[in-house]
């Protein structure tokens, strides 16, 4: 009897402790009124805020939440959001917007670290603008939803797969709606300008984050890839959502992938001198969380699905064709980053970085990439990225395999290099052609 009720005891603590571990079930910013950010710890609970007002790195960041059901907490908190960047980006000067969706164990809280980071790149990026000349303003947006579950640890290590079948949800609903409100919000203006247009739209998610992210847009991807004509009337470079989409050790089976990276492929067709990166994929050849854990979950959950053989090719050079074949089981249960056969890019660091003068150009980085005819190595400030011969230069989706010296791990994302690297791409992606 003794030992039963003990056995029961144990047990109600367990469930106690659960309970009391459980992370924050409601939204962190219901605050709506602006606010000026100057150091760790202002502006908590506010939603819109900005941040080194008149400086060289001035930037705004705003918040938009969602639940465990993909649902915002409340829609008013996108009204003001909106509201206040409708104001900025329809005004006189252009702006530079950035979306970022957090992964795994991150929320919207004050003290997220992801938040901290993310404030370093719209920094670094605001300070770029300045000295670019280009000169748009900054905006961020920072989508949270509950990445976290469980604050206990080690038994919040157990929480990835109900976190990913979440990551889907959140995808499937609200965020497509936020993503291409930002995206017509930019458009309207661009209705009303007939030349000179320069906002720009850049969306950016990190392990479920990306999750997230690429459910969202995944039929859009592909649909305006097929469709890439303005006005019905003439062929023109492949479009995306916004500018450019980032997945950073993205947590989504390279199965997902497939139909985006085969049209992509198809009859080996050749781009647009024009034509710039619209995804980019980024994963650490030594993350294990997408590399080890991923496809061993995998494999238990599609354990009683049917897989079969693809004949594909690879494009090594225009119009040229290598035949390849596709394990749809392997696809299915490894990681987009993990799966060599779709791997276009490998991201080195540079053994001595390359010196920009003063008058260095970002619209002279751009006409770089756009002049590459064979796949070959693009110098970067402190990083070398490698074509591995598998599509056509100009292709524009990248799914990039990154050295561990620049990404360690599956949250080590943040690298210096890597947030140079990143803020390389996003100029040439949005630097006015």
């Amino acid at each position: 009897m003794f030992n039963q009720n003990a056995r029961l005891l144990l047990l109600v603590l367990f469930f106690v402790l659960l309970l009391s571990g459980c992370a924050q079930n409601a939204g962190y910013r219901p605050n709506y009124e602006s606010c000026v950010y100057t150091q760790s710890g202002d502006c908590a609970d506010r939603a819109v805020q900005n941040h080194a007002l008149g400086q060289s790195d001035e930037y705004y960041l705003s918040f938009i939440e969602f639940n465990d059901q993909g649902q915002l907490w409340d829609r008013k908190q996108l009204h003001r959001v909106l509201k206040s960047y409708q104001t900025i980006a329809g005004g006189d000067g252009d702006v530079l917007l950035v979306a970022f969706i957090h992964g795994w164990h991150h929320n919207a809280s004050p003290g997220d670290s992801n938040i901290k980071e993310f404030r370093k790149l719209l920094a670094k990026l605001s300070q770029t603008e300045s000295n670019s000349g280009t000169g748009r303003k900054v905006l961020g947006v920072y989508i949270g939803w509950r990445g976290e579950s469980i604050t206990i640890p080690i038994i919040n290590a157990t929480t990835f797969w109900d976190r990913k079948n979440t990551a889907h949800k959140v995808g499937q609903q609200g965020v497509t709606e936020v993503l291409l409100k930002l995206e017509e919000m930019l458009n309207v203006k661009s209705g009303m300008e007939k030349e000179g247009f320069n906002s720009r739209l850049v969306t950016i998610g990190h392990s479920l984050g990306g999750t997230v992210l690429y459910t969202a847009l995944q039929q859009i991807l592909e649909d305006r890839f097929i469709d890439s004509r303005r006005n019905k009337t003439y062929t023109g470079p492949a479009n995306g959502l916004g500018d450019l989409v980032v997945l950073m050790n993205p947590a989504i089976e390279a199965l997902r992938y497939a139909t985006l990276y085969d049209i992509s492929q198809d009859i080996c067709r050749s781009y647009f001198k024009e034509q710039l990166p619209k995804l980019a994929i980024l994963t650490s050849e030594s993350d294990r969380a997408t590399g080890w854990a991923f496809p061993v979950g995998r494999f238990f959950s599609t354990l009683f699905e049917t897989h079969t053989t693809l004949d594909r090719y690879n494009c090594a050079g225009i119009r040229k064709e290598n035949p390849i074949e596709i394990v749809e089981g392997q696809a299915d249960r490894n990681a987009v980053g993990h799966f060599e056969p779709y791997l276009t890019h490998r991201l080195n660091p540079l053994t001595a970085s390359e010196k920009r003068s003063v008058n260095f150009s970002y619209r002279d980085l751009q006409n770089r990439w756009s002049g590459q005819e064979t796949p070959g190595t693009f110098v970067f400030e402190n990083t070398e990225l490698i074509h591995l011969g598998k599509t056509v230069p100009n292709n524009p989706y990248l799914n990039i395999q990154v050295d561990q010296h620049l990404i360690k791990g599956h949250n080590d994302i943040w690298h210096d290099d890597i947030v140079s690297f990143l803020r390389d791409l996003i100029m040439i992606s949005t630097t006015p052609q």
